[in-house]
């Protein structure tokens, strides 16, 4: 983690829809070249939260500052362009182009954007990262979850993110899909990434993350280190109910 401004900065954000409040008046910092965690039970809108700084729709209050400029309200086109870059709950991939192109699209509408054979061949390498071993030229379709997946985070990546937002990436995978999938996080916070990560699985929280921020019906409930958050009565009470708080 370095001093200065956040890298992102999330200040009195509040979204409703059709009068439910998802998120309320949420506030917390990213600094540069932190992973941090957003935890909290189903439904505590920390998805909700994910697509509010990516610019799926725009928050009803408050402001979201990449590096001190104001994206709040941005279309999501305009925040890749600015540098962030995400993936999603549900993989979304393009299933009428090949493995290679799939990655390519986030080269041509990222935040450094590329073309021709720079293109090609970032994609390539990116591939080769994250683990894919088949073809380029393959069908989508013919990819296994974690490999669809695996393309997701390299169309992510080739765009250079300034902050990477991972939503449940590791969810769906069995245990050695899973240790696979954590050594790449872990790949990628080795490079000094910032990272906002959602996600269930608290033995990734615990190892991954630098501090968490945890959410519970739309608002944040408690902030800290990963043993800090997940020792704290009001974060355990929300998981578990008061019976076992």
């Amino acid at each position: 983690m370095t001093g200065g401004a956040p890298a992102l900065a999330v200040r009195d954000v509040t979204k409703a829809f059709s009068g439910l409040v998802a998120v309320d008046a949420m506030t917390f910092d990213l600094a540069e070249n932190e992973v941090m965690g957003l935890i909290g039970p189903n439904g505590s809108g920390k998805t909700t939260m994910i697509n509010l700084i990516s610019g799926a729709f725009g928050p009803n209050s408050g402001s979201i500052q990449l590096y001190g400029d104001d994206i709040a309200g941005a279309s999501a086109t305009a925040i890749a362009r600015k540098g962030i870059a995400r993936t999603f709950q549900i993989v979304r991939i393009l299933p009428s182009l090949t493995v290679l192109e799939n990655v390519a699209a986030g080269g041509v509408f990222g935040h450094r954007r590329r073309w021709g054979r720079e293109l090609e061949e970032e994609a390539r390498h990116l591939l080769d990262k994250v683990g894919l071993e088949v073809s380029g030229g393959a069908p989508v379709s013919a990819l296994t979850y974690i490999d669809q997946k695996r393309v997701e985070l390299a169309r992510a990546l080739i765009g250079d993110p300034r902050v990477l937002l991972l939503d449940e990436w590791l969810a769906g995978l069995n245990p050695t899909e899973l240790k696979t999938g954590i050594a790449l996080i872990e790949a990628l916070r080795g490079e000094g990434r910032t990272i906002l990560i959602v996600e269930h699985v608290m033995h990734a929280i615990r190892s991954l993350c630098d501090r968490c921020v945890v959410m519970n019906s739309g608002a944040k409930i408690a902030e800290g280190t990963p043993a800090e958050v997940l020792a704290d009565k009001e974060v355990i009470r929300a998981y578990l109910g008061d019976d076992d708080a």
